[in-house]
């Protein structure tokens, strides 16, 4: 027979559940409550997220299966799906909000030392989002689609107070005219990849070097209704071909000072991102 750690409670032992404990008095998560404890309920959540559990009868199925093994995974109860879903339901989201940002901390000084691949000054921030698919029925507030739900993650944007003179990185989703010049107002620098409707004007082209992919660096104004209105200035705009794929990028950026080349590999390192989300 193994007497070995099972992998959950191996990557369960690498959380400060001090902290969490913490964020669990702090709003008082445990009141009133006698067998299902908060951290069953976290355990159970990480769980079914890293065993790609669809819903929470699958949780509870799967849990069930290995009832044997439940107390060497930290589970100090039975999993019951009704159970589950009333703690879902009712405890304070905070609790886990504020655990939230205690992991991020902790990742951030992970990868503070990582090289970036290029000496900046500033602050560099990479944004991007996901879709959740939800069940329509249950979430009628969240429409998708005509037969989905769904909500979107964020990463980093969330009521952002621009830091100025950093870097914020963001793919074209997030292309807001308004925002974008509230960042260049603000004294931050924005890296944002441009949608193909986009309606500009070009001033003057800038000299580049065709030998590193760049095909072109413009100083343009944009044109369209809703564009020149959200961002009455003159911004730069980028577009390159891609080393190891057939397409071109093309880029928008206030930043007048880093050179074309750094702008596309700031660009290229927010791809980093999107792995995180996979």
């Amino acid at each position: 027979m193994y007497a070995g750690k099972l992998v959950f409670a191996q990557v369960m032992e690498q959380l400060p559940l001090h902290r969490f404990h913490a964020c669990v008095a702090r709003y008082g998560g445990e009141r009133k409550v006698q067998r299902f404890s908060c951290l069953d309920q976290f355990l159970c959540m990480a769980f079914a997220q890293l065993t790609y559990r669809e819903s929470l009868r699958e949780v509870e199925t799967c849990l069930r299966a290995q009832r044997a093994k439940l107390y060497h995974m930290g589970f100090r109860s039975v999993v019951a799906r009704n159970t589950l879903a009333n703690a879902n339901r009712v405890r304070d989201w905070r609790i886990y909000a504020d655990f939230a940002q205690a992991l991020i901390a902790i990742a951030r000084r992970l990868y503070a030392g990582e090289a970036l691949g290029m000496e900046l000054e500033q602050t560099v921030f990479a944004l991007d989002s996901t879709l959740i698919d939800l069940t329509l029925s249950v979430f009628p507030w969240a429409p998708y689609q005509q037969s989905k739900a769904a909500v979107q993650l964020h990463t980093l944007l969330d009521l952002l107070l621009p830091e100025p003179g950093a870097i914020y990185v963001m793919d074209r989703g997030y292309i807001d005219f308004a925002r974008l010049y509230a960042l260049h107002r603000a004294g931050a620098f924005f890296v944002i990849r441009d949608r193909a409707s986009t309606r500009f004007r070009r001033r003057y082209s800038h000299p580049v070097d065709r030998g590193g992919g760049l095909i072109c660096d413009q100083t343009i104004v944009f044109t369209g209704w809703n564009s020149a209105p959200g961002y009455p200035e003159p911004v730069r705009r980028i577009k390159l071909r891609l080393p190891d794929r057939a397409q071109t990028l093309v880029l928008l950026t206030n930043s007048t000072e880093l050179p074309a080349s750094i702008i596309g590999e700031l660009y290229r390192c927010r791809w980093q991102i999107e792995l995180f989300f996979k």
